[in-house]
């Protein structure tokens, strides 16, 4: 008995080609048909056994496949970017081209694009507030990386929640002074009321975990000047859990985007060099697509609210 697929069809074929036996002769005993004796056969006196091993009937065209300069449109798009292929959907979307970004997902897969994350084993499911524009905003500092002729430099960042509109401002030190001047600014550049903001426990921002600053009673002897510029101004300011930094996520996502597409890409001449390269970024970044705005942009975010 034959033991693999090319010794039962080489079964058949041989007495064929020897000569021994008619193609129908065989046809009226072989369980299969008469079309595919001859191809057998013919297979057979071109390529011998090893012409009969059974091949895949996959088709190597599809009408519905992605064009290969559609692919290289998304390639060379995605190089120049760095955004994700739902984002890449959003901005063909804008340019007149339909592209599905599971689909966007496969091209990059393919061409080694993406980048590799750990799984977790725990996902949490959280419950988000619909929020206003204004209603909470994010403010944190950043270390601006390395020193600009010999000198440190701070970014200060405030993010809108709800609309991911944020503002950045870089000052030669971080203190209450500079914090307090930093929300103004904000103040005067948002187009709707700040009601609150958010921020962690850092001596920039409060002194309620100084204990110099505490009676025996835990109660704070000395207000901070944050807090009393958003008490004269009608703002509640909200702390952050102390090592939680994750509660302050949105401006926390807004730094790491600061440093892969902005600091990692740049280099500073001067002090203004840096402020100049800062405020054309922060513009750019308000006219950028979001995943947490379902592709549109802050600006777009806040023309909406209206």
């Amino acid at each position: 008995m034959p033991g693999t697929i090319v010794e039962e069809r080489l079964r058949w074929v041989q007495p064929i080609a020897e000569g021994r036996v008619t193609l129908r002769d065989v046809a009226e005993v072989c369980p299969c048909g008469t079309r595919t004796l001859e191809r057998w056969a013919a297979a057979y006196r071109q390529g011998g056994a090893a012409a009969l091993e059974p091949r895949s009937t996959r088709p190597r065209t599809s009408p519905r496949e992605t064009s290969i300069r559609l692919k290289e449109q998304v390639v060379a798009l995605r190089r120049a970017t760095k955004l994700c292929a739902l984002k890449l959907h959003w901005r063909l979307a804008k340019e007149g081209i339909a592209l599905h970004e599971r689909t966007v997902g496969k091209i990059l897969k393919a061409e080694r694009l993406v980048r590799r994350y750990r799984v977790k084993k725990i996902k949490y499911r959280y419950l988000r507030a619909a929020l206003k524009p204004g209603e909470l905003v994010e403010i944190d500092v950043k270390y601006v990386p390395g020193r600009i002729a010999g000198q440190r430099y701070y970014q200060y960042t405030a993010v809108d929640c709800a609309s991911r509109w944020r503002y950045l401002a870089v000052y030669g030190e971080q203190s209450n002074f500079h914090s307090v001047c930093f929300l103004e600014e904000v103040l005067v550049r948002f187009p709707y009321q700040v009601r609150a903001i958010k921020t962690d426990n850092g001596s920039i921002f409060t002194n309620y975990y100084l204990g110099t600053y505490k009676r025996s009673d835990a109660t704070v002897k000395t207000p901070h000047a944050l807090d009393q510029f958003c008490a004269s101004h009608g703002i509640v300011h909200y702390l952050i859990d102390p090592g939680k930094p994750a509660q302050n996520g949105t401006v926390e996502r807004s730094h790491r985007s600061d440093q892969e597409s902005f600091y990692d890409r740049n280099r500073f001449r001067s002090f203004g060099d840096l402020r100049e390269k800062l405020r054309q970024w922060n513009t750019v970044y308000n006219d950028l697509e979001h995943c947490g705005l379902d592709g549109r942009t802050p600006n777009e975010a806040l023309a909406a609210a209206n």
